[in-house]
């Protein structure tokens, strides 16, 4: 890592069809291979489905499940003569972000519905109602943060 400078943040643009930044990044987090056009087609397919289903706007739902996967404290290691303590954190905001785009997309992979868009349609829809495996994830980081409360005091 350098220790000149931080790298700047790159500016994403808007997607095409509901003019949102932050479903651009979730597209490229999920995108692989560099196929964008088929990760924005998973994406708006699995919005359809979710309109159908919850009869609400996708975005809004998007963001509201975002909303209830983003984590608001986390652990970090912190090595103190020789030993090595869990210290609760706040999160910054654009690491939440940052988490719950990865936590849904990783969870959306782990289900066993046929296909990814069915899938992806089907953690969201979960994250809104507050289940489902990014919000379980988003659970335990908060249990492990508060189980170690006590080396709080090591913050840095």
């Amino acid at each position: 890592m350098s220790r000149r400078h931080a790298a700047e943040k790159r500016e994403v643009l808007p997607d095409a069809k509901y003019g949102d930044r932050v479903l651009t990044k979730f597209m490229n987090n999920m995108m692989s291979d560099g196929k964008k056009s088929v990760a924005e087609r998973i994406v708006y397919n699995a919005f359809d489905r979710v309109e159908t289903k919850l009869k609400r706007a996708p975005v809004e739902v998007f963001h509201e499940a975002l909303d209830n996967v983003k984590p608001s404290v986390e652990v970090r290691s912190r090595r103190v003569g020789g030993a090595t303590y869990q210290v609760p954190v706040e999160v910054r905001p654009e690491r939440r972000e940052a988490l719950a785009i990865r936590w849904l997309i990783a969870a959306a992979r782990k289900r066993n519905e046929s296909t990814m868009e069915e899938r992806f349609a089907g953690e969201l829809m979960d994250a809104v109602n507050n289940r489902g495996s990014a919000v379980k994830k988003r659970e335990d980081t908060h249990k492990m943060a508060d189980a170690n409360k006590a080396f709080s005091h090591y913050r840095w």
